[in-house]
Parts: C-alpha cells; structure tokens; sequence
C-alpha cells in the first residue's frame, strides 16, 4: 500500500498517492496554491491548511497527473479524479 496524503477542500477530498507520484509538475503549474514537490521531489500539499480554491481548477489540476497520483473524491464517497 502506497503512502498517501490527504485534505479537504470543501465538499471535495484529495488524496495524493506519493509511491505512484512521478512529479510532471503539472499539479503544481496548475495549482501552486495547493500543490508543490516536497524535498524528495514528490508532491504534497502546500502548508498545513487547504487554500480556498475554485472546485473545476482543482479537479483539473488532479486530472493533469499523467499517473492518477492524485485523487479526487466527492462528500459522498464517489470518486471524481480518476
């Protein structure tokens, strides 16, 4: 099982899987509010809090990831990235 890192934003929960993470940078480029590479140059999430975020630029940051590294899960449970 992969090590991952979760945050919600809104109704809306993101889950990076670090061990698929291949760091495209095109979560960051897209969302560097939310996104940036860490030391090991595998991405996490900027700071300790969930910046406020438009709902379609953050999905679409998640849908960049060419590895589904990134996951995007709705309130309900249902996933919506990938």
């Amino acid at each position: 099982m992969g090590e991952f890192r979760e945050r919600r934003f809104g109704e809306l929960t993101v889950r990076i899987d670090r061990q698929t993470c291949i760091a495209s940078e095109n979560c960051v480029n897209l969302a560097p509010d939310v996104f940036e590479l860490g030391d090991d140059q595998i991405v996490d999430f900027v700071g300790d809090r969930a910046p406020e975020i438009d709902r379609d630029r953050l999905i679409e940051a998640c849908e960049l990831c060419p590895v589904d590294a990134l996951i995007v899960i709705d309130e309900d449970g249902n996933p919506v990235v990938p």
